[in-house]
């Protein structure tokens, strides 16, 4: 069983390591779902400041919240995906 010291510790491990990838990737369009509205943003990562992505929003769930730049904090994320070259890209979703 573990303690809430060892949860704490696995938990700011996983943190810091995806903050660490999407340092990494700054400049990469990126896939996020989210819990909390409008649910879901496509576009680039422009920077990362401590735990929180400052993103240039090309798509949304919403219209009228599309071509602005959003921040995020990293915990809200349920889902990403960065596209790295290796993978499938993200589709560009237009009307």
């Amino acid at each position: 069983m573990t303690t809430n010291r060892e949860s704490k510790s696995i938990n700011a491990s996983k943190d810091e390591g995806i903050i660490e990838h999407f340092r990494k990737n700054i400049g990469r369009r990126v896939f996020i779902l989210t819990e909390a509205f409008p649910f879901m943003f496509i576009g680039t990562i422009k920077s990362l400041t401590n735990d929180m992505a400052l993103l240039a929003v090309e798509t949304t769930s919403i219209p009228a919240l599309e071509g602005k730049e959003w921040t995020l904090h990293i915990h809200s994320i349920d889902v990403f995906y960065i596209e790295t070259g290796l993978g499938p890209k993200i589709p560009e979703l237009k009307d």
